[in-house]
């Protein structure tokens, strides 16, 4: 009788066949190139906030889909009126 902690020098995984992947409600599963350099930077800053980088950048994503959505020309004519305004009040 074998024991259950018994390990085999080798196994034969010749037939073998991935399982399938446990779906997550809302979630998509993709893969996605990203420059080195930005997922070593969401890596860090996801290992010092504890959580995890994919989670980092989901919600990186989501911030930017709920941005400002004016034209740059409408963003920049707001922004150039304001400081004109400061200065008027400045002088």
């Amino acid at each position: 009788m074998k024991k259950k902690n018994d390990i085999k020098k080798e196994y034969d995984f010749s037939k073998g066949k991935r399982g399938p992947v446990i779906p997550h409600k809302n979630k998509t599963r993709i893969t996605i190139w990203i420059d080195t350099d930005i997922l070593e930077w969401f890596k860090n800053e996801a290992e010092q906030e504890g959580q995890g980088y994919q989670t980092a950048m989901n919600q990186a994503l989501r911030n930017y889909t709920k941005q400002d959505k004016r034209p740059i020309q409408e963003v920049v004519r707001e922004t150039v009126r304001k400081e004109l305004l400061k200065l008027r009040k400045a002088s």
